[in-house]
C-alpha cells in the first residue's frame, strides 16, 4: 500500500511540473538585464552584429535547425508579426539563425533548446526571450512598443 501511495505522489508531482513547464512555453519573458546593451561585451556585440542585430531597428532573432520540427511554426509566427508591423515607424527585422551554423552565438545567448526566440530593441538591447513556439499575440504585444521611435 505504501508503494502505491508513493507512486501516486510521484505521478502527481510529475504532472504538476509538466503543467508549469507547459504554461511557460511560448510566452514572451522580459529579459531581466534590460540595461545591458548589445555592445556590453565585444564578443557578444560582434556575434550579434554579424548575425544582423544592429542598433538601428528592432530585431526578432530566432534560432532554428533543419532537424527542428517546431521551428517551421516559429517562422510562420514571426513572419506574420513582422508583416503585421511592416507599416510601423520602425518595422522589426526578422533574423533566423541556424544553430548548427553559428553555435558560438547560441552559446553566448545561452540557447539551451530549440526553438528559441529573442526580441532586441532599436538600441540593440535584449528585451524578451521566448522558449518554444511563440504565441503570435504575445510576440506582437512584445514587439509593437519597440517599433515606435523613443524620443530622447
Amino acid at each position: 500500500m505504501t508503494a502505491l501511495i508513493i507512486l501516486v505522489v510521484v505521478l502527481l508531482a510529475g504532472l504538476a511540473v509538466g503543467l508549469v513547464l507547459k504554461s511557460r512555453e511560448g510566452r514572451a519573458r522580459e529579459t531581466r538585464d534590460m540595461g545591458a546593451a548589445a555592445g556590453a561585451g565585444d564578443a557578444r556585440a560582434g556575434l550579434l552584429a554579424a548575425a544582423g542585430v544592429t542598433p538601428d531597428t528592432p530585431v526578432i532573432l530566432h534560432f532554428s535547425a533543419d532537424w527542428c520540427g517546431p521551428c517551421a511554426a516559429v517562422r510562420r509566427v514571426v513572419e506574420g508579426v513582422v508583416t503585421g508591423l511592416a507599416d510601423s515607424p520602425q518595422p522589426p527585422r526578422d533574423v533566423e539563425i541556424d544553430i548548427d551554423a553559428q553555435p558560438a552565438l547560441a552559446r553566448e545567448l545561452n540557447v539551451l533548446s530549440l526553438p528559441t526566440t529573442f526580441v532586441f530593441d532599436a538600441a540593440g538591447r535584449e528585451r524578451f526571450r521566448i522558449s518554444g513556439v511563440p504565441r503570435a499575440a504575445d510576440l506582437h504585444s512584445a514587439v509593437r512598443p519597440l517599433t515606435v521611435p523613443q524620443v530622447a
